[in-house]
């Protein structure tokens, strides 16, 4: 209601200040468009004359003041277009934003708005006016003209959102948390736009201010531990914050952030910990808690302990693990006890801390050594020993361990290396030599030994070391190049440089002599374990037969003294002026085989004489196979086919072949073109069909045996040795063996055996007389 009237109030004196200047505008003769008056203007049509020049008239316009948010059942008058010029017609025309729609004029000047304004959408409106005459004549040229939006309190305030603030605890007064801000859509110059901001409740913590919004601190106290976060509601009211003006609120959540105003303090006076003797080192044994009110980044304590044993380091949460340093032995030492202080640095602070009376900031700290079944221990982490090669040596050293717990157990001693040519004394742990040792071969012995308590308890390792100590068994060995001789030679020639070399590791000094005594050549020892081969006598010839060699005695002079003796050849050369070879006489061969080739050869031999072995045995059982096939029921059943000749006469001793004549004789055996038997097994592999033998004893047997062969699918395959069952009577044909016959032919026909079939071929062949020409189709 309040508002109404204001509005009200400032439409009256707009409209009383409008016609004090259309008075003032009529008094000075100028044309006005204003707010309607009490006498209607007259339109009086303007006369033309040739001569007439028109006085520049121009608008005197005001900005018209409209009422947002109005509602109007009709078009409202806001104001009148006036002009002092006696025209009979006047005619107005209207341009400009919301020309003739929002706004329209009538044939008297009235100015009109057709619809509800809102000021938040468009707060002024730019007109143009121009008048014209009954003829359409421009009498007033571009009144130009503003309506103004009046604004009324339409529009609530509003805040975006909620707000969050913080400030560390302990912060000083007027310390600015957070600052808020509302929104208002009215008119920014008018109260209506205008916000003041408050706080609903009287927070004795903060406070805000009412045109800027900036909450701040008004105390020096906050304690995060205390109170760790506030929700304050701010109200913020348009009309400059009176009581008739609408509001809006908003909640700003303050937290209090922490800061280091508390120290550490011990839970508790005196802390009892355990750890076994075999704790680990840099592990942790256990942990002293710590209270800090304090969050954890501000919880930040410094230990001092007093032992060199054991160690506090900071723990996820920043409290105190207590560590291992040193070993810890139950034996020596059971128990610990010590005092741990804690503080914390509060430089920073200008006030002293919270709990700074009632912090416990040091604690006792018992610690009791638990005692642990510990392995063997020995007396040294490595052990060293020395022996001589090529010696058994009974009492090398020993290796001792001893068991830390009590009571104490025996210890058993063993050496890991089944193939260690050492030995140990599982009781005493003595070593001596399983076999003689050898530096050349290995000149130290790594192995380790194990200790175990008894019967199966721990057990500990440790390595042991042996040096083979060299003693001089290797004779020494000659070392010379090539050495020849010359024909042309003379005495005390050197022919070559003898040195030597020698296994054993002790430094030698090696003396040259000969052997035996030559004719031809001599030493010259230097003395510097180097001689010289020189000629005693010559001259030479490479057409002597003789080859020449010396023996040569090496002497190591070590202890003791080894000496060897070493067969030097020297080879027979023609040479030049300057002792360059040209020409040598040839070496006898020399038929020596190696170690290693001689085993090739015999494993050789060895392979061939198996081979040769398993061949001989396959053939013998290969001979019995057929020896037991020759009584086998299964095989005598059997054909066979035979591509050699028989024995001759012997052969038909058992059987009688007046079957096989009377057959011929009767025509059977012939070959008859209409006779196609069944062809047997073994006919089918021919390419035409074979007329068979005649039906006799003989034959018909035959036929019964290829029949039975044909279908045995068991039997053997033909070119197996068969035996027939069955033994015809002898064969009317006579021998067909050549041993007593003569050159000049027989008497018989043996054409009829091509009738046999392809079995009986080699026998026609030989014995027909077209054997040849007519079996060419077989």
């Amino acid at each position: 209601m309040m508002a109404r009237l204001q509005l009200w109030t400032t439409a009256l004196l707009v409209a009383i200040a409008a016609s004090v200047s259309l008075a003032a505008a009529e008094d000075s003769g100028l044309s006005v468009v204003g707010a309607e008056t009490q006498h209607p203007a007259e339109i009086v049509k303007k006369e033309s004359h040739p001569i007439l020049f028109r006085r520049k008239r121009a608008w005197l316009w005001n900005s018209i003041p409209v009422e947002e948010e109005r509602s109007y059942d009709a078009p409202l008058k806001i104001g009148k277009l006036r002009s002092d010029k006696q025209v009979t017609v006047k005619i107005f025309e209207l341009e400009g934003e919301g020309a003739n729609t929002i706004f329209i004029v009538d044939e008297n000047g009235d100015l009109y708005v057709n619809r509800t304004l809102d000021r938040e959408e468009k707060s002024e409106y730019h007109l143009t006016a121009k008048m014209y005459d009954g003829n359409h004549k421009l009498i007033e040229d571009d009144g130009k003209f503003v309506v103004h939006v009046s604004d009324i309190n339409d529009n609530a305030p509003v805040f975006p959102g909620t707000y969050n603030g913080s400030i560390n605890e302990r912060s000083p007064i007027g310390s600015k948390v957070a600052q808020v801000k509302a929104t208002d859509a009215d008119d920014p110059t008018s109260a209506n736009g205008q916000l003041r901001y408050s706080l609903i409740q009287d927070y004795s913590a903060f406070k805000i201010n009412d045109v800027t919004g900036e909450i701040t601190c008004r105390v020096n106290t906050l304690d995060r531990e205390t109170r760790s976060q506030y929700v304050v509601v701010v109200k913020a009211q348009d009309l400059r914050g009176k009581d008739t003006g609408s509001t809006a609120t908003t909640s700003v959540t303050i937290n209090v952030e922490d800061i280091n105003d508390n120290i550490a303090s011990f839970t508790r006076r005196t802390y009892e910990l355990q750890v076994p003797e075999n704790h680990r080192l840099h592990e942790k044994i256990d942990t002293l808690e710590l209270e800090d009110r304090d969050e954890k980044q501000n919880k930040q304590p410094r230990f001092t302990i007093p032992s060199d044993t054991f160690d506090i380091k900071l723990s996820r949460n920043n409290d105190g693990d207590v560590i291992l340093k040193k070993e810890l032995d139950y034996e020596t030492k059971s128990s610990y006890s010590f005092t741990v202080q804690v503080r914390e640095n509060l430089a920073n602070l200008r006030y002293p801390a919270d709990n700074v009376n009632s912090a416990v900031t040091a604690a006792q700290v018992n610690i009791k050594v638990l005692d642990v079944d510990e392995p063997p221990s020995f007396t040294r982490p490595i052990y060293h020993f020395t022996v001589e090669e090529e010696r058994m040596v009974t009492n090398i050293g020993a290796v001792t361990a001893i068991d830390p717990d009590e009571p104490k157990k025996r210890i058993r001693y063993s050496i890991l290396d089944r193939n260690c040519p050492i030995i140990i004394n599982p009781t005493t742990g003595q070593l001596s030599t399983r076999e003689k040792l050898d530096r050349e071969l290995e000149a130290t012995h790594v192995f380790q030994v194990k200790a175990q308590e008894e019967p199966n308890g721990l057990e500990s390792f440790v390595k042991v070391n042996i040096t083979v100590k060299d003693i001089n068994d290797n004779k020494p060995e000659l070392s010379v190049d090539e050495i020849f001789i010359c024909e042309n030679d003379h005495v005390g020639t050197v022919i070559g440089t003898l040195r030597a070399t020698d296994k054993d590791d002790q430094p030698a000094s090696f003396t040259f002599s000969l052997d035996n005594e030559s004719s031809n050549f001599s030493i010259r020892d230097y003395g510097n374990n180097t001689a010289d081969l020189v000629v005693k006598m010559g001259p030479f010839s490479m057409d002597d037969p003789q080859d020449y060699s010396v023996d040569v005695r090496i002497s190591d002079g070590g202890r003791p003294v080894l000496t060897s003796v070493t067969k030097l050849a020297i080879k027979s050369c023609r040479c030049d002026a300057n002792r360059m070879i040209t020409q040598c006489k040839a070496s006898p061969v020399t038929m020596g085989v190696s170690v290693q080739a001689l085993i090739a050869i015999l494993l050789c031999i060895l392979t061939i004489l198996v081979i040769v072995i398993l061949f001989v045995m396959r053939k013998r059982l290969q001979k019995d196979s057929l020896v037991s096939m020759k009584h086998s029921g299964e095989i005598h059943e059997q054909l066979v086919t035979y591509d050699e000749e028989g024995g001759g006469e012997m052969d038909t001793n058992g059987y009688d072949v007046s079957i096989l004549s009377s057959a011929c004789h009767d025509g059977s055996l012939l070959r008859r073109p209409d006779h196609h038997p069944h062809p047997s097994l073994y006919a089918r592999v021919q390419k035409t069909p074979q007329p068979t033998a005649c039906k006799g004893d003989m034959a018909v047997m035959i036929e019964v045996k290829k029949g039975e062969a044909d279908h045995d699918r068991d039997g053997f395959p033909y070119d197996t040795l068969h035996i027939y069952g069955y033994e015809g009577p002898e064969s009317l044909a006579g021998s067909l063996s050549s041993l007593d016959s003569s050159s000049t032919g027989s008497n018989l026909d043996y054409d009829f055996l091509s009738d046999w079939g392809p079995r009986f071929r080699s026998l026609a062949e030989l014995y027909g007389v077209d054997g040849p020409e007519y079996y060419h189709q077989y």
